[in-house]
């Protein structure tokens, strides 16, 4: 046994002796890098080798050593603006190259399965107008498309599998529609290559995507013991941390201009600490990922009857989610109740829910100033005259629309706490006046708060208003 081990010790010896770097899989092939900054790049190469990395834009080599013992290195690339392709050598000894790499803008894509959902659709649930955006895709479009496959794991993991991929139609099919819906938008007005790294899994919670530190420090409530095999694993897409380990680990510390976020409908009905939790996870990814400022984007779930249509849960969960604004810098929601279908947890309109995603990068980060891509939000009521004046926060001359047609959405109540569905219709500018029949007295507003609704409140471009309500009724 002793003799079997130290040959199986020179084996290992000689394999590190003749080993060359070894890349993550999202060091690749046709990777876009974030442009003007100081990009991660990081592997494995022969223990306490130098690394020289040669990046093809620059003259400039950059050098580090290898650990003596694990053969980790890790290092910070300066990149120009963007343009390309190039080539990247990597050398600690032995050179390999990664070719056809684009510098632009690179945006990390996560959620659950209505970030999931490909351009393709899922069985019997398309993704509207996605043929046409599959059927002209074409490598010289300068989008590219890193796709993680879905992975839960109890121990932090090193590698994931997910390479980098040319704008084709068989990748764009395979494509989150959000998320392609979102750089196609991006890429077609800022006129830069856009990459975007999607790693998402249906039906995942979101504590399931934060680190283990994260969360034992502020969520006690929450059950690790399957992390240190002391339980069973009840749902790998759903466990606190399962997914951090598996699909998010192994992609720190690449560098991204901001993220994108589609997910709550597995936490609904745990609001108040849902709105913890979101904080608690864009805290981590900026400092694991080194972009403190980071712009983060987030959907708020689309309507559905889940299992009452008339149940409130929905409304109470679309108030946590308005509320994560005010507790998370630099973010903002892409509002979606006119977008949401009685029969499907996963509606079609997914190039809706991209543009208003991409308009909110657009306007916050790259100076296009002349729309507005945040949704009206209630300010106050007044009632008089058994009638609601409901104002909004709008720009000043923009206001609200459309005019002259019934508002959709409204339901108003006197003391009894019972809701009536209401006229609506807008008023000098950004007021909306709510009335009943049914309701002589009225004393709250609640708009788009079931969770079957529908809404067609806008500003002028289009953006929906975000539901609220009046109250503060449990009902």
């Amino acid at each position: 046994m002793k003799k079997l081990s130290i040959i199986a010790a020179l084996l290992i010896s000689a394999n590190l002796l003749n080993a060359k770097v070894e890349l993550p899989s999202v060091i690749s092939d046709n990777m876009v890098l974030q442009q003007n900054t100081d990009v991660a790049l990081w592997g494995k190469a022969k223990p306490g080798s130098k690394v020289t990395v040669k990046p093809e834009w620059t003259n400039e080599k950059f050098t580090t050593n290898a650990d003596k013992v694990t053969g980790k290195w890790l290092l910070r690339v300066k990149t120009p603006s963007a343009g390309g392709p190039y080539e990247i050598n990597f050398n600690d000894g032995e050179e390999i190259k990664v070719s056809n790499v684009l510098i632009g803008e690179v945006w990390y894509c996560s959620g659950q399965s209505n970030m999931e959902m490909p351009m393709k659709g899922y069985r019997s649930q398309p993704a509207s107008g996605a043929a046409e955006f599959i059927a002209k895709a074409k490598k010289s479009r300068p989008i590219r498309l890193c796709n993680i496959e879905c992975n839960s794991s109890t121990q932090v993991l090193e590698h994931s599998n997910g390479m980098w991929e040319e704008h084709t139609p068989q990748a764009v099919a395979n494509t989150s529609a959000t998320a392609y819906f979102f750089a196609e938008e991006l890429q077609s007005v800022i006129d830069v290559p856009v990459g975007i790294v999607v790693s998402s899994w249906g039906g995942s919670s979101i504590e399931t995507w934060i680190r283990r530190d994260y969360l034992e420090k502020d969520f006690p409530e929450l059950e690790y013991g399957h992390l240190d095999g002391k339980k069973e694993v009840r749902a790998v897409q759903q466990d606190p941390c399962l997914l951090f380990n598996g699909q998010v680990a192994p992609l720190v510390p690449y560098t991204f201009k901001g993220m994108i976020w589609y997910q709550g409908e597995t936490n609904r009905g745990r609001e108040n600490q849902y709105i913890r939790l979101q904080e608690t996870y864009v805290r981590m990814m900026r400092e694991l990922f080194c972009i403190p400022d980071a712009p983060f984007y987030f959907v708020q779930i689309a309507p559905y009857p889940y299992d009452k249509a008339e149940d409130w849960t929905s409304g109470y969960f679309y108030e946590a989610q308005q509320k994560s604004l005010d507790v998370i810098p630099n973010s903002g929601m892409a509002v979606t109740c006119d977008a949401g279908e009685y029969g499907t947890i996963h509606p079609a309109a997914k190039k809706e829910v991209g543009h208003r995603l991409a308009f909110l990068a657009l306007e916050r980060n790259y100076g296009i100033n002349a729309i507005n891509a945040d949704s009206p939000v209630y300010r106050s009521a007044e009632f008089t005259e058994g009638k609601a004046i409901v104002e909004f926060d709008t720009r000043d001359d923009e206001g609200l629309s459309p005019m002259g047609r019934n508002i959709q959405g409204f339901e108003i109540s006197g003391d009894d706490r019972i809701f009536h569905k209401a006229d609506a219709y807008v008023n000098d500018g950004n007021k909306v006046i709510v009335s009943s029949k049914d309701v002589p007295e009225p004393v709250a507003v609640r708009y788009c708060f079931r969770n079957w609704c529908y809404g067609n409140l806008y500003n002028n471009y289009g953006i929906p208003a975000a539901p609220f309500r009046t109250d503060s009724w449990d009902l």
